[in-house]
Order: C-alpha cells, then structure tokens, then sequence
C-alpha cells in the first residue's frame, strides 16, 4: 500500500490504515522511528485535561421536593 506526499508533506492514510487504528478526522497521531529504522505511525495517546474542583461537586438532583419544601429547610434553625 503507497501514498505520495503532496508539495505541504502531507500524505493520505489509507482507508484500510485508518479503520485499524481507529483513525478518525482531528484524530492525532505520533511518529516514532524503531531501532532497526523503520517508521511507525500510532494514535497519540490523549492525556485527559485535570477535572476543575468545580466539575467535581457538578451532579444532579436526585431528592423529589418542592421548591417550598426545600426553602423551608434552608430557613429553619
């Protein structure tokens, strides 16, 4: 299987290529040379970005209150 490298040094990965790494458009990949000279192309691994403190406490609301009923707590002593 061969592609030519277009005049920006951009090639195409085969269909074929893409549907076995799982390539998809925006997909970024890496490329390392193997001792004995060859050249592989891999999928970047993605280090995924730190959840804010924010995102942390983010839920959802599970208690089956009336806006009221939870007012009334929040003002009770």
């Amino acid at each position: 299987m061969s592609t030519k490298i277009t005049s920006k040094g951009q090639v195409t990965v085969p269909k074929k290529i893409r549907d076995y790494l799982g390539l998809k458009p925006g997909t970024p990949v890496t490329f390392a040379q193997l001792e004995n000279g060859e050249i592989v192309i891999r999928p970047a691994m993605h280090r995924k970005a730190p959840v804010s403190r924010f995102a942390k406490l983010r839920g959802r609301a599970t208690v089956r209150m009336s806006t009221d009923e939870i007012m009334a707590l929040t003002r009770s002593r």
